[in-house]
């Protein structure tokens, strides 16, 4: 964004349509050379230095709180200004780039804004060295999955972030899968640029419209307590019923570009009931939509009356989960986190598709003729069948096509002049033999299901790519 806003004190002016508006208009890039990417990653820790090495997930004290020590002391890394219910760090920073935690410990890594992806590449590649270096002194084990293999919800320890005491309560009230949500899915995400209002209406309502294939070709989930359920994306099945208020796709997004503008998607968020009201270090339950605390502010137990400020705007918009949505940049949301050998294939892909228009053109058209209905279907048969549906398979493959042309015309090379397409080529042979990393965690664990010390073995096996048990080079996502 070109534009600071003051969030409180006497600088913070009234909250109104207007400025929301705008602060997406300031965030327009017209220069198409300045679209950068950022990628997101989290994944699920287990400590194999339990009783019987059982594959037990991680808790703050013992092992969260340690690896962020060792993060600070070895590598650099800076507490962020966030702070947990006891006062504890609960985020890092470091040039650019932010290590935080999900409700049930998923540790997350996201990454700097980054001009193309070789350097995103790097960035996780010196990311999971640095986390592999700490988890072997350590004893854990990362996975990257969708949706933990094994544990049980009660099995899953909270992290102390006090936003998720809030959510833990209200989530389930609007859906029966929220807490599984919150404690027992892992993504990968990528954020992109836009040069107008009109190419962001282009770029939200591709990549909304496609989601769901993309949901197929990243499908990693299909294990849940020991068994095979018969998703291939069990995240994505989880997070369909989560609140229909702030998630799925948004029909508005999906009409003609021509009538979208920034003021409805202002307008979609302020009519989503909030969460919380962040005053003073104390979150106040506050469940109304925003427009009406914008509208009238919020009163504390004290009395003292408090306004609405660009900070809870903020906050509240990281509160919607829409499989597309708009800060001052589009983030995808769709794919499960998958390990070292795919994670830089989902910017890759992503980018190939949104900045080169003749791509764009050519994805919209895989899907130009379903409608809202349709689209829905096509998802729900993404995220259980995947690759197995002939119709899907075939999408995913002209997709993937599409994504490597636009990435060959953009033509951005590294110091050995190798082309970001490079970086689809594991995912590519993966679709072309018609499977997913679904089918690869399938394959490898096979009969060895269940909760036992046997069958948690195999699921670390399936997914680990830092730690005691990964093997040489799964650390090496630009190998």
């Amino acid at each position: 964004m070109s534009r600071e806003y003051a969030a409180t004190g006497p600088d913070a002016s009234p909250l109104d349509r207007p400025r929301l508006i705008e602060w997406h208009a300031d965030s327009e890039k017209p220069d198409p050379g300045d679209h950068l990417v950022g990628t997101e990653q989290e994944k699920f820790g287990l400590w194999l230095g339990g009783p019987d090495r059982l594959a037990t997930p991680i808790n703050f004290t013992d092992h969260i709180a340690p690896t962020l020590a060792a993060f600070q002391e070895d590598y650099g890394w800076t507490p962020a200004a966030a702070r947990g219910i006891a006062g504890e760090v609960i985020a890092l920073e470091r040039d650019g780039a932010s290590l935080t935690l999900e409700p049930g410990g998923q540790f997350e890594l996201s990454g700097k804004p980054l001009a193309n992806i070789h350097e995103t590449c790097a960035e996780f590649t010196t990311h999971f060295r640095e986390l592999d270096a700490i988890a072997r002194r350590l004893d854990i084990a990362w996975l990257a999955t969708g949706f933990h293999p094994f544990a049980r919800r009660d099995e899953i320890n909270w992290m102390p972030k006090p936003r998720y005491a809030v959510m833990r309560e209200y989530l389930p009230t609007r859906g029966s899968m929220a807490l599984d949500m919150m404690q027992r899915t892992c993504t990968v995400q990528a954020n992109y640029d836009y040069a107008s209002e009109r190419q962001c209406g282009e770029r939200l309502r591709l990549a909304m419209a496609i989601s769901g294939v993309v949901t197929a070709i990243f499908a990693n989930s299909p294990f849940m307590e020991g068994e095979d359920r018969g998703y291939a994306s069990l995240r994505s099945r989880v997070w369909s019923d989560v609140d229909p208020d702030r998630c799925g796709l948004l029909p508005f997004a999906l009409e003609d570009p021509a009538t979208f503008s920034y003021e409805r998607y202002v307008d979609y968020a302020l009519a989503v009931p909030m969460f919380f009201v962040a005053r003073g270090g104390t979150l106040h339950h506050d469940h109304r939509p925003f427009a009406d605390f914008m509208r009238d502010g919020f009163t504390d137990p004290d009395g003292v009356h408090h306004r609405a400020t660009f900070a809870d705007w903020q906050t509240h918009l990281s509160t919607l989960f829409p499989e597309v949505r708009l800060k001052p940049y589009i983030e995808v949301r769709g794919g499960d986190s998958v390990g070292s050998a795919f994670v830089c294939a989902l910017p890759a892909l992503w980018k190939g598709i949104l900045y080169d228009d003749d791509a764009g053109a050519a994805a919209w058209e895989l899907v130009a003729d379903l409608d809202l209905a349709g689209l829905n279907d096509l998802w729900e048969t993404c995220r259980r069948d995947a690759l197995r549906s002939p119709e899907v398979l075939g999408l995913a493959r002209r997709l993937m096509a599409i994504a490597r042309a636009g990435l060959d015309r953009l033509d951005v090379r590294d110091s050995q002049g190798r082309g970001e397409s490079r970086f689809l080529d594991r995912l590519q042979n993966l679709v072309e033999a018609g499977k997913t990393p679904a089918d690869l965690a399938r394959e490898f664990v096979g009969e060895r299901l269940g909760r036992d010390k046997a069958a948690r073995c195999a699921f670390v096996q399936a997914f680990h790519f830092a730690g005691p048990a990964a093997r040489p080079g799964d650390t090496e996502p630009d190998a």
